[in-house]
């Protein structure tokens, strides 16, 4: 099982589909990300990102439940 978690694109860069980069921003904190597996993704998307790679994009609101959902938990369940 992975966890893939939703950010927003909100930068590209590059033209080589395999090198192609962006700047994904994941409540607050903003991360750059590999785009290979996403070559539709433009910015204002929404992708869910798993070990440095974006490996789909979403539609906004299935985004916002999951990342609703992430800061329902609590961390002391996962001590």
């Amino acid at each position: 099982m992975c966890l893939a978690v939703p950010g927003q694109l909100l930068s590209t860069d590059g033209e080589d589909p395999l090198m192609r980069q962006g700047s994904v921003a994941f409540a607050g904190l903003v991360k750059r990300v590999n785009l290979a597996y996403v070559p539709e993704a433009v910015p204002g998307d929404y992708v869910l990102v798993h070990a440095g790679f974006a490996i789909a994009v979403i539609d906004q609101a299935e985004a916002q439940r999951t990342l609703a959902y992430l800061n329902s938990l609590n961390p002391e369940d996962f001590a």
